[in-house]
């Protein structure tokens, strides 16, 4: 597994794991699947894990910090949460000290930590980015020692743009894949140019970019995969990455005739997870899954070469053709 640096928080595993999963809106997941999820992500080499106080209402969480224990107090791995998403209403002026202060301690106790590595604000509204008085809250819980880093988690690129502006962030998540490359465009050289980090989630699209997702697929009640798609329940782009899914299919088959005439025995899960890492800036990609052999292939993408002229052709022309006129401009 190869490290990349994130920001002031240190060397983290260039392909991470995402814990929405285990936490809830995926359908059912047990207790058992969950933790042999987390077994084999650090089993693989991970040492980077992304979670919210809001997967399973903390669950996701608690999982983490039961099972990675021994690594927390040893230093081994790095746990990243994000705050904010728990306010009702979600309105930027309730991103207050207080009440980050309230979201840090339950995950504080959720994950067992007496500081927590980083911190993300999760998806504020845009308005949040031109309230400095955040972000100096978020500086008062590091003078505190609640927390050791913060950053942000963004549904926009402006919104990333903007963050880049306050000194103390050292990390924005963003979604990024080869069906939402807006990124590479306007935000990737200027976060490398501020020695920001880069999380990249949503990596594969929300299964669209694994190949196994059909359009006889049916998703569980409780999977945001049926009830978000029109964006019912949050931004839209966090489900199937903002492409329509009929449309999605389309593209996903199209990179998949393409990408094997053009390597030996990629797979679309390797070349989007790839695709991704060959961007410098990035310094980490957290697909999430709970299936030990997916986990483990994921991380080896580490090890594999950057994709080739060809490959990236492919990519530049299945988005081009099927993809841009949908997400482009939007996020």
């Amino acid at each position: 597994m190869n490290h990349r640096t994130l920001g002031d928080v240190g060397a983290v595993s260039e392909v991470g794991y995402g814990s929405w999963q285990i936490g809830s809106d995926w359908g059912d997941v047990s207790e058992a699947e969950a933790v042999a999820a987390v077994e084999a992500a650090r089993e693989a080499g991970i040492d980077f894990f992304d979670t919210a106080d809001v997967y399973g209402d903390g669950r996701s969480e608690q999982i983490l910090g039961d099972v990675l224990d021994a690594d927390i107090a040893a230093g081994d791995v790095t746990v990243a949460t994000k705050a904010g998403r728990r306010l009702d209403p979600h309105v930027p002026e309730a991103y207050s000290e207080t009440n980050l202060r309230q979201f840090v301690d339950r995950s504080r106790e959720n994950l067992g930590m007496e500081t927590l590595d980083l911190v993300q604000l999760h998806c504020p509204p845009t308005d949040v980015y031109y309230r400095p008085e955040t972000f100096d809250a978020l500086e008062t819980l590091a003078d505190e020692d609640r927390i050791a880093n913060y950053g942000v988690s963004v549904e926009r690129v402006e919104e990333g743009l903007k963050a880049l502006e306050y000194p103390g962030v050292q990390s924005v998540q963003i979604i990024f894949n080869p069906f939402r490359q807006r990124p590479a465009d306007r935000f990737l050289d200027a976060a490398a140019a501020r020695d920001v980090g880069v999380i990249c989630r949503v990596p594969l699209a929300s299964g669209l970019l694994t190949g196994a997702l059909s359009r006889d697929t049916a998703f569980p009640e409780d999977d945001h995969r049926n009830y978000n798609r029109d964006g019912d329940a949050f931004d839209v782009g966090e489900t199937f990455a903002g492409v329509p899914y009929e449309v999605g299919l389309e593209a996903a088959d199209a990179l998949a005739e393409r990408a094997p005439a053009t390597d030996e025995g990629l797979s679309l899960p390797e070349l989007s997870l790839r695709w991704i890492l060959d961007h410098d800036a990035v310094t980490t990609v957290i697909p999430g899954s709970t299936t030990p052999e997916h986990i483990r292939s994921n991380a080896a993408v580490s090890d594999l070469a950057p994709l080739d002229e060809a490959d990236r052709e492919a990519v530049d022309t299945v988005y081009d053709a099927s993809v841009r006129e949908h997400v482009h401009q939007r996020w």
